[in-house]
């Protein structure tokens, strides 16, 4: 058996939100619709990954997601357009990573983040 790919769901009401977050600032596209469950994503090629910690590096608390991004000065400036709180950084981390927090609407920490 091989795993294939690995998606996070999360409950809301409020799907709209996930549409302003993850497809208005973050630019994913809205892969499917059911009317009561939505996918974003994107074209680009991804590793199966899953991360466990007892810290999120640098002291945080560990998120619950995280999302690399090719270019995050550009992310950073569409969420503080969209007047979205930056929990953590930005921040050059000494393990090659630069990166910040933010919540998304539904309560869930995300790690937007590059490497060097």
């Amino acid at each position: 058996m091989k795993v294939k790919r690995i998606m996070a769901n999360t409950a809301t009401e409020d799907l709209d939100k996930a549409e302003a977050f993850y497809g208005d600032i973050l630019g994913l596209e809205r892969l499917m619709d059911h009317g009561w469950f939505r996918t974003y994503g994107s074209d680009e090629r991804m590793r199966v990954q899953v991360s466990f910690g007892a810290e999120g590096g640098s002291g945080t608390e560990v998120p619950d997601l995280s999302i690399e991004v090719d270019d995050l000065e550009t992310a950073l400036a569409r969420f503080e357009a969209a007047s979205v709180p930056i929990e953590y950084g930005p921040v050059s981390e000494p393990w090659g990573v630069r990166r910040f927090y933010v919540r998304d609407p539904f309560g869930k920490l995300v790690n937007i983040l590059q490497h060097a």
